[in-house]
């Protein structure tokens, strides 16, 4: 027989039932695995370690791409920080640096070097997630559009297709190398401690597996020295560690094993929230086997590299985000993610923290432009109701760091069946991490209990109440600075500790009571400062019990009994998330009132303060004994010492003022000259009969008329033919690929003969389409006869699966006249195509390749500042009418943001109230020449677009270009267009307009 592992044994003595050793001893025997060092960073089975520290990895995702304002990228990261993350995950897109094989674009909005910096400034560590495939709801998956000319294989180990990884992973492996914890050199301040070298590959073939060997060699081949992962999609076990001895699982040359996991249900059809599935066990707690989570590879930590933080949105939808907000948001939170953390998993990162705008033509056919995914950071950068409840249980996280690396503890004793109670302990210092929920853990009842457990200090009964879905994070037998905490029924948020005294802050549900227990040497003395607490000393015990009720704010100060003074604020949960922890170089700071903290710095006796104000706010801090001044935003303040030891303001800081908006008014021109018969497409390309990698079959006889093969990878693209009148010319039948909502327009000699539209097909949309059109009778009289046909393409698909999907048709597959009914290609067309101006080579690189596709107006340059447009007609909207096509609008307006504020400001169209309109048009957005997205009247259903300060200049002269696209019918024109504030508050970071060309004179 094996000798009895400690940990198992200590878990025995600890009365863990012989049930539920069934389910963690696999992992309690691995609990002892070496140490694996990457110089700054290592690991073992329980936890990361930085600088031999043991740390929980508190992640959320941001994607620079989706937001092309670089100086708003301090914004986010600055919020994610304040929001209680330590760390933040990236994905970089491929794509959107290389328009053309062997060029690659590192300036302006893909300034990398730029972003990492800004992290390591803002005291972020980063997970870098590189690809070469992210997926990501990007159109591709984020490969470049000139890939999918490659025949190769994507995602194998096909020498081409290697070829062109390398290029890529040349360039951002070496950002990524210079910006790692590991970095060498003076003054190095990277903070990069973990790298993806591939998303979410399922397939596990033997040439995938020389592929990510590949990947893996590449990256060390390029310095990158920290840990390396794949991320599973979903624990399927694939791509576990080569050193783990799991069987059944697909074995890979990555140093840790991670998955993502979005449990609990969404919301996008039904539009209301629901509460799905329980919370998943996928760690100590769970059933175990061959693919159970962090069970798959037990000699590394639990690692979740995605997990719900929201979900995406598609076309044709209710309008899912704030529903999503609310669906894994507030109390989701407390039970998902604490259930994670329960279970082992020490690595979490939440997808998304901060959504953004998927602007131009950066989405895949799924979604549509808003990536707002109903994160904790809203599209207009708002923080949400959940971002409150994250701040609280990333500070806990920092409060408490015996909270890393703890094992299962025993099962406690439970007065109800309805509830459960995940007991772990840190095996270093005894601590103790106690989640309680519902049993299962989404149900709803209201719920008054006890839970009596062996703590680190005794044996304890503790009350507890639990109301409707709901989960407590409760620590016990843990030391916070000089005080010692025996168990709390609150929940701790932070503690803040000083040479000479410490600050608690506990907070609960409005209305419930709460119980503290702090261990003494004597009895202290107790004085309440504020609200109602009763306390009791335990001589026997040394323990002094509060009770109180969770009623805005209770503040009790704590005084001898052989310890520092303590001061404790005992808040109901609205309250505690008015308090922002800063961390300076000369103390922790607490913050109570602003509706955000950004940062705080200590310079001798002065304290300044930067954040956010909604409204005129009073503010009170606590702060280092020195400080005697305090600055907010660079202005003074006046404060008075308090009774409760702290500093307040003796006036309100100022709230923002009112932004006003223009009226906008419009002038139009017509805006599809190509569909008229004597328009010169002399410098089109002719459609031949090239090689194309496109997965989608062709009729035979047919030439090679998709898009890519001639360069065209974004938005619309053009297509002229002529053929010679004929009885056969009655019905034209096109084969088209244009991803979910795109669209194909058909004129025949300048008359409009009609249009096709590709269903949005909820959840995956339907991608190609065959369109039928009846042709007028001039098409069959003699002569030379025109088709003009504008094909819109809403983005290539995704390859998920590995299957080159991303190769799918875009733009016309093939094209024939004939009788209804008749022999395909009975009259010959001779075709020519027109996409986006320079194909592959940009003559926008500073917008870059997500930016414009081949209208008419975007190769004159109609959408950007500067063009002249007085020779264009005075227009009203909404308009009654216009013609079939494209027809563009144009509006010049100016801003005037007050100074130090810091507002979103977005184009509204029509009635937001509902997320769609009977009329049939559709408008590309552009604002000072960037794409901003695209609206679909009768499809939805987003109505309103967010531009980010730094593409609209808040202070000074603006453009908008409408690009509307309609049948001609009644009614189907443009709605109503106004703009709309947001967001608007006091502070925020300085902002720069982005720098991009206006308009020039195109060549003729």
């Amino acid at each position: 027989m094996r000798k009895m592992h400690a940990g198992i044994a200590a878990l025995l003595l600890a009365g863990v039932p012989t049930g539920a050793l069934a389910q963690v001893a696999r992992h309690t025997e691995n609990l002892s695995a070496p140490v694996r060092t990457f110089g700054r960073v290592s690991y073992d089975a329980r936890s990361l370690m930085i600088d031999g520290k043991r740390q929980v990895i508190w992640s959320s995702e941001f994607h620079p791409f989706r937001l092309p304002s670089p100086d708003l990228w301090r914004d986010i990261l600055q919020k994610m920080k304040a929001s209680g993350f330590n760390t933040v995950a990236l994905y970089f897109d491929w794509g959107y640096h290389s328009p053309k094989q062997g060029v690659y674009d590192f300036t302006g909005i893909r300034d990398m070097d730029r972003l990492l910096d800004m992290a390591a400034e803002e005291g972020l560590y980063v997970i870098t997630r590189a690809g070469p495939y992210v997926n990501a709801e990007l159109s591709r998956g984020g490969f470049p559009g000139w890939l999918v000319n490659q025949r190769a294989r994507a995602r194998t180990d096909d020498p081409a297709y290697l070829a062109a990884v390398d290029e890529w992973l040349s360039q951002i492996n070496a950002i990524i190398a210079r910006h790692q914890i590991n970095g060498d050199g003076e003054g190095n301040r990277g903070t990069v401690i973990l790298h993806q070298i591939e998303n979410e590959l399922a397939l596990t073939t033997p040439a995938q597996r020389r592929y990510m060997d590949h990947l893996y060699a590449k990256a060390r081949a390029d310095g990158i020295t920290v840990p390396i992962f794949h991320n599973d999609q979903g624990r399927n076990g694939y791509w576990v560690p080569e050193s783990s001895n799991v069987e059944h699982v697909v074995h890979g040359p990555n140093d840790l094993y991670a998955f993502d996991g979005y449990p609990g249900g969404t919301c996008t059809v039904t539009g209301k929230p629901t509460r799905g599935s329980a919370a998943p066990d996928w760690g100590f707690y769970g059933p175990g086997g061959a693919k159970g989570g962090a069970s798959a590879s037990p000699d590394t930590p639990g690692f979740l590299a995605e997990f719900g933080g929201g979900w995406f949105d598609y076309w044709g939808s209710n309008g899912s985000y704030d529903c999503n907000a609310i669906q894994r948001g507030k109390r989701f939170q407390r039970v998902f993610y604490g259930t994670n953390l329960a279970n082992g998993i020490d690595i979490q990162s939440f997808y998304m923290g901060y959504g953004g705008t998927s602007w131009g033509w950066l989405p895949a056919p799924v979604v549509f432009t808003s990536y707002d995914y109903g994160a904790a950071i809203s599209e207009p950068r708002n923080l949400r109701e959940k971002a409150g409840e994250m701040k609280q249980l990333g500070e806990l996280i920092a409060a408490v760091p015996d909270l890393a690396g703890m094992v299962p503890a025993g099962q406690p004793e439970i007065s109800s069946p309805d509830i459960q109670v995940y007991h772990n302990r840190n095996p270093e210092t005894d601590a103790r991490f106690l989640m309680v929920t519902h049993k299962p853990s989404n149900a709803r009842s209201d719920d008054r209990f006890t839970i009596t457990a062996d703590l680190p200090d005794g044996r304890y009964t503790l009350p507890m109440q639990l109301n409707g879905f709901d989960a407590k994070w409760l620590v016990a037998g843990v030391t916070l600075g000089g005080q010692r905490l025996v168990y709390s029924t609150s929940e701790l948020q932070t503690a803040l500790h000083r040479p000479d005294s410490d600050l608690l802050l506990f907070y609960g549900r409005s209305g419930e009571a709460g119980e503290t227990v702090l261990r003494y040497k004597s009895a202290p003395q107790v004085a309440v400062l504020e609200g109602q607490v009763k306390s009791a000393f335990d001589a026997a015990h040394g323990d002094l019990k509060l009770d109180y009720t969770h009623d805005g704010r209770a503040v009790v100060r704590i005084t001898g009994g052989g310890r520092p003074p303590a001061t404790l604020i005992l808040a109901d949960e609205a309250e505690g998330q008015r308090y922002w922890r800063q961390d300076s170089d000369a103390g922790p700071v607490l913050v109570r009132g602003p509706v955000l903290v950004r940062h705080a710095r200590i310079s001798g006796a002065t304290l300044s303060l930067t954040g956010d104000t909604a409204e005129p706010t009073p503010l009170e801090l606590w702060a280092p004994a020195a400080v005697r001044k305090i600055r907010w935003d660079g202005d003074s303040v006046a404060t008075h010492k308090t009774a409760l030891g702290s500093l307040a303001a003796t006036a309100p800081l100022p709230g923002p003022a009112s932004v006003v908006l223009p009226t906008l008014s419009w002038r139009m021109a017509h805006g599809s000259p190509e569909a008229r018969p004597d328009f010169d497409d002399s410098g089109w390309q002719a459609i031949d009969r090239r090689r194309s990698a496109t997965i989608t079959a062709k009729p035979d006889g047919q030439p090679t008329m998709v898009m890519d093969a001639y360069g065209f990878h974004e938005g619309d693209v053009w297509y002229r033919g002529r053929f010679t009148g004929s009885p056969d010319a009655q019905e034209l039948a096109l084969f088209y690929g244009a991803g979910g909502s795109g669209m194909v327009q058909v004129f025949l000699d300048g008359r409009f003969v009609g249009q096709d539209v590709l269903p949005s097909g909820l959840p995956r949309p339907i991608t190609t389409g065959m369109a039928r059109l009846t042709l007028p009778a001039a098409a069959q009289a003699p002569g030379e006869h025109v088709l003009s046909v504008m094909v819109r393409s809403n983005g290539h698909n995704w390859d998920l699966d590995a299957d080159d999907f991303h190769k799918e048709a875009r733009g016309l597959v093939s094209a024939s006249l004939a009788k209804p009914g008749g022999r395909s290609f009975t009259v010959p067309i001779a075709w020519k195509i027109q996409g986006r101006r320079g194909g592959e080579d940009l003559v926008d690189p500073a917008r870059g390749t997500p930016n414009n596709g081949g209208l008419y107006g975007e190769r004159q340059g109609w959408h950007l500042p500067g063009f002249d447009d007085s020779g264009w007609q005075a227009a009203t909207v909404p308009a009654e009418r216009q013609r079939a096509g494209t027809n563009w609008y144009r509006s010049t307006f100016n801003l005037a943001v007050p100074k130090g504020q810091d507002a979103t400001i977005g184009i509204a169209f029509g009635d937001t109230t509902s997320p769609r309109s009977p009329v049939r048009y559709r408008a590309i957005l552009f604002v000072n020449g960037w794409n901003m997205g695209q609206f679909i009247a009768d499809i939805g259903p987003q109505r309103v677009f967010p531009v980010p300060e730094g593409i609209l200049n808040h202070h000074g002269r603006n453009t908008i270009a409408l690009a509307v696209t309609s049948d001609g019918a009644p009614g189907d024109a443009l709605e109503a267009v106004r703009l709309v504030t947001l967001r608007d508050v006091r502070g925020g970071v300085p902002v720069r307009q982005v720098a991009a060309p206006d308009w020039i004179a195109p060549p003729q």
